[in-house]
């Protein structure tokens, strides 16, 4: 259909189209990407706003989404130069091996990313709650309260520390394999899981401790 159009144009055009049309289809390639990645940002940004997602998550989804769209962008733009399909098809499977093998090599990182996205979207806990993280429901595990979850850690200050505001960072990856008691933000924690001041040293006959000495009075 396109040679019987062409035959219509004069001569001194049919080498001007041979450039035009690749060069129109190449423009149409890269703004369609361009509106697709601005769409997507749009949409992000909404969900992100409706679920309230922090940055830090948004972010590295909306990286990896952009370098996408322009690699595939790059690969039609090759086409409609002339490039073999079967180069491109060779460049993409590479690509691809290299990918599985980096995803394989980062699982235990990209599965802390995938649980911080879980624990954003689920909303098993919030900051501010106090969780416990045990083995089993039977065995005593980390307890604290949330004071940040990122992209890789859930960090809790410790409960059970004998000095206050010491920190434990637990990976989001590990908490999903965990049994989680959670004590919502203001509702108290049991005292049993309050640290306790250290107990004063027993003497060395383990009687009751020394009492400490009264200072010196001068009349």
């Amino acid at each position: 259909m396109a040679l019987r159009w062409r035959t219509y144009l004069p001569d001194w055009t049919q080498d001007s189209l041979d450039l035009i049309i690749p060069g129109f289809q190449i423009i149409l390639i890269i703004a369609g990407a361009v509106l697709l990645h601005t769409m997507f940002k749009r949409v992000m940004k909404r969900a992100g706003e409706h679920y309230q997602f922090p940055h830090e998550l948004t972010m590295p989804v909306t990286v990896v989404v952009r370098w996408l769209i322009i690699i595939s962008a790059l690969l039609f733009v090759l086409e409609r130069l002339g490039v073999s399909a079967s180069v491109l098809w060779t460049a993409f499977t590479g690509f691809a091996t290299v990918g599985a093998v980096a995803f394989f090599a980062a699982w235990s990182v990209l599965s802390n990313l995938f649980c911080a996205f879980l624990i954003f979207v689920v909303g098993p806990f919030r900051v501010g709650d106090h969780i416990e993280v045990l083995d089993t429901a039977e065995k005593l595990g980390a307890v604290g309260k949330v004071v940040d979850i990122n992209l890789l850690y859930t960090t809790l200050e410790d409960s059970t520390a004998p000095e206050p505001g010491t920190l434990l960072q637990i990976p989001n990856a590990l908490i999903f394999q965990r049994v989680v008691r959670r004590w919502p933000e203001g509702k108290p924690l049991p005292q049993n899981k309050l640290h306790q001041p250290p107990a004063p040293a027993a003497s060395a006959n383990g009687s009751e401790p020394t009492p400490a000495p009264k200072a010196a009075t001068f009349p």
